[in-house]
């Protein structure tokens, strides 16, 4: 089995709903490929010199996706690398066309059950302090996952090993690169 995926000059960008696997996944993932790894989240909070629960509370939730989408901008300019981005990031039409311009993005699809779980180990996450957390879960899945459809790449985070989502990524990052190939074969 290989795991080598091909050589880009393209940031990879991995985004979906939280406890979907994106800073554990994304730090195997740039080990795999020889790349940094940066988390938008870590770095919005030494920009700010809060947490991110501590910018909700402040300042509000318009005020963190503010500063969300300049963070990821100035990210998205270095060179390449794995990012792994907050949730909600995504569905800012903004970054999600800075995204597509500079990165290949790649949706971590995950479960309600495992979303849960997931979600339960960490008491940090600001969207789900307020009322039943499956139902916020629920809500953002209904609310995100059409948008989230919209990666170049969608990959189910399972309940297993990290090793084996990781895996995933790399045969569809991969497979893209062949059919990136091909169609420029076929186009000279």
């Amino acid at each position: 089995m290989t795991r080598a995926a091909p050589k880009s000059d393209k940031i990879i960008v991995l985004v979906g709903l939280m406890g979907a696997g994106k800073t554990c996944i994304g730090k195997r993932l740039a080990r795999e490929l020889g790349l940094p790894f940066v988390d938008a989240d870590h770095e919005i909070e030494e920009a700010a010199g809060c947490t991110i629960p501590e910018i909700f509370a402040k300042h509000g939730e318009a005020a963190f996706r503010d500063g969300e989408r300049r963070v990821i901008a100035r990210l998205l300019d270095d060179p390449p690398h794995v990012l792994a981005t907050g949730g909600g990031a995504f569905i800012d039409p903004t970054t999600r066309a800075k995204i597509a311009e500079k990165g290949v993005s790649i949706w971590l699809r995950a479960s309600i059950d495992i979303l849960m779980r997931r979600t339960a180990r960490r008491n940090n996450r600001p969207l789900l302090k307020k009322g039943s957390r499956r139902e916020t879960l629920e809500r953002l899945i209904e609310e995100r996952y059409p948008v989230y459809a919209e990666a170049d790449l969608t990959v189910d985070s399972v309940d297993a090993p990290p090793d084996v989502t990781v895996e995933r990524v790399m045969a569809a990052l991969k497979n893209r690169g062949r059919e990136t190939s091909t169609r420029r074969s076929a186009a000279s």
